[in-house]
């Protein structure tokens, strides 16, 4: 049995029964995004030497900087998950500045606006304030890649399909943590009657989601992502562990993307939970994983150009 196992089964018996319980209410979405806030910190905190600091006159987020990152002419933009409810830039530093180190790039953590306070589409207008200050900032959008977990990863995908429909120039590449594909969680239900997730189940995750989506038409294609106008998708890379329920969502966005001729990477990692490249000191295996990653966008980008100097 690998730690990755251990850990899934510790989770089981856990933080499962503990999310079915807590409300969805005030109180309890302070203590579910403390619980979550502890685990990340614990488990996937920052990489020592990183630094971190809000955008002068920019959007929601923050700057991350590992230890030596020195390229300015490119960076990555990282869009955290949680359900839209629970994270923020902050408690992703840990996956965050180890995205820094291993693409070599500054990365801007898009900090946007959480439900229940802010519904459907404040988080995605957000994030696109993001990508269109980034975008001005390095002066080309085929320097931005684009890097996304969970709730996160629908983020990232609808805001590349937002700027293929308008005839905007989209990211260079795209890494994907254990994405959001479907909303409904009709995919991930499916997959939870073949393996129980050791994390959540699928009625709660969609009950999170709901506090959203609550008031959005269920048919916008900025919820429901569509196979239909996904021509010129850049190259992808999606990741999920073998033992949560949207591994479901992750086959699907596989096939939705090369079916419409996109080059599509699929990385499956058997034993493993939910995101979990944010927990290297308890799953080893994510370290690994978060390498490829990082690889796979770096590879994606042109070198190089003009002078380098320390970010700051």
């Amino acid at each position: 049995m690998t730690r990755g196992d251990v850990a899934a089964t510790v989770t089981a018996l856990t933080l499962r029964p503990l999310t079915s319980v807590i409300p969805l209410n005030r109180p309890g979405i302070r203590l579910s995004r403390w619980i979550v806030a502890s685990a990340l910190a614990t488990f996937g905190p920052p990489m020592p030497g990183s630094r971190f600091g809000p955008a002068e006159s920019g959007p929601r987020g923050e700057w991350v900087l590992a230890r030596g990152v020195v390229r300015e002419d490119a960076a990555v933009l990282y869009v955290h998950g949680s359900g839209y409810v629970l994270c923020s830039a902050r408690t992703h530093r840990g996956l965050t500045s180890r995205v820094s180190a291993g693409t070599g790039l500054p990365v801007f953590a898009c900090d946007y606006r959480l439900a229940p306070r802010h519904r459907f589409p404040s988080a995605a207008d957000d994030v696109r304030a993001a990508y269109d200050w980034l975008a001005a900032e390095v002066g080309d959008p085929g320097r931005i890649v684009l890097a996304g977990d969970s709730a996160g990863g629908h983020l990232a995908v609808d805001l590349t399909l937002q700027l293929l429909r308008e005839g905007r120039k989209p990211p260079a590449a795209l890494a994907l943590f254990s994405p959001l594909f479907d909303p409904t969680f009709a995919l991930a239900a499916e997959q939870e009657r073949l393996r129980r997730d050791p994390l959540i189940s699928a009625a709660r995750a969609a009950r999170l989601i709901d506090l959203y989506a609550r008031d959005a038409d269920p048919h916008s294609p900025r919820l429901r992502l569509s196979g239909d106008d996904v021509t010129g998708f850049p190259p992808a890379l999606i990741q999920a562990g073998g033992r949560e329920m949207l591994a479901a969502d992750a086959v699907e966005l596989a096939r939705v993307l090369r079916r419409a001729g996109s080059d599509c990477e699929l990385d499956l990692v058997p034993g493993q939970m939910h995101v979990f490249q944010a927990l290297p000191r308890l799953i080893p295996e994510g370290r690994a994983a978060l390498e490829r990653a990082c690889g796979f966008l770096a590879g994606h980008l042109p070198a190089a150009s003009g002078p380098l100097r320390e970010a700051s």
